[in-house]
């Protein structure tokens, strides 16, 4: 009896090791055939397009600063939210949005980020709702209708990564750094909601600086998440500091409060791009 018993528990420890195991994005990354990481309760896949070679004014743009399809996934393994936007060239749009539609996910904007690049570059916003593998199930569909790749080379290898510790002390916050590139989040103080549900920061609601190492100086996008009162004063700090507006925008349907989000483009010396964009925090309710 007593070794029965024994036998018994090595098998129910197994049995919850196994299930321990198996997590609740799972089915996600078998979807998406791509592992991606949980931060700040959200579980998000990036897909940075490597394949295109984007140019604006004639500086490259690093596809860590401005050209990654992201998707992120809140709730559970049985009911979850996926928010993001694809990144596509004109052609792939209207495939990109029937694969969408024909899998039960939403757009809820389509626009630029950037001005002037070459070739011109779209952003598709997405939401749905429902089971998260059948959700990634859709995203992958879009995503085969575009030339997107699945690899993981994101960040450029660098033999002497660059010293963002001036930019950091600027900005005073720690950026995450990977290769040539720094990339920096600004939550803002107040909660957002969409459905009455509470959006976790790291699903876009976060203000977004990203900034990479392109011939000797810096380059630096994202976008700031404002309210309307925080929209000129904003502005008129990146314009005033050289750093150009490249569009002012929704990227969700029903949110509370009611956000407008700033995509900005510049190149300088890092410090004095990280000057302009402590500017333009400043004038916001960021923590």
């Amino acid at each position: 009896m007593k070794t029965l018993c024994i036998s018994i528990m090595m098998l129910l420890a197994s049995a919850l090791a196994a299930f321990g195991q198996s997590g609740p994005w799972d089915g996600v990354e078998s979807a998406l055939g791509k592992k991606g990481a949980e931060a700040g309760g959200v579980y998000k896949v990036a897909f940075p397009r490597t394949d295109l070679k984007v140019t604006k004014a004639g500086i490259p743009v690093a596809p860590g600063v401005a050209l990654t399809s992201w998707m992120g996934f809140v709730g559970s393994k049985g009911k979850a939210m996926v928010m993001g936007d694809l990144v596509l060239l004109e052609t792939e749009v209207q495939p990109a949005m029937a694969a969408l539609f024909s899998s039960g996910i939403d757009l809820t904007a389509l626009h630029n980020h950037l001005l002037g690049t070459s070739p011109n570059v779209l952003y598709l916003h997405f939401s749905g709702m429902g089971d998260p593998a059948k959700l990634a199930q859709g995203l992958r569909s879009a995503l085969a209708a575009t030339g997107t790749p699945s690899g993981e080379a994101m960040f450029v290898p660098a033999s002497a990564a660059p010293d963002w510790s001036a930019v950091e002390k600027t900005l005073g916050t720690t950026g995450q750094k990977r290769g040539n590139l720094a990339q920096f989040s600004f939550p803002r103080k107040e909660p957002i909601q969409e459905g009455g549900m509470v959006i976790p920061p790291a699903m876009g609601m976060a203000t977004a600086i990203n900034m990479g190492v392109v011939n000797g100086k810096a380059e630096a996008s994202g976008d700031f998440v404002l309210v309307a009162e925080e929209v000129n004063p904003v502005a008129k700090a990146l314009v005033k500091n050289g750093i150009e507006v490249t569009a002012v925008h929704s990227h969700m349907l029903r949110e509370t409060p009611r956000l407008f989000f700033m995509h900005f483009w510049g190149v300088d010396e890092p410090e004095k791009l990280a000057q302009g964009l402590k500017a333009a925090l400043d004038a916001m309710n960021s923590k």
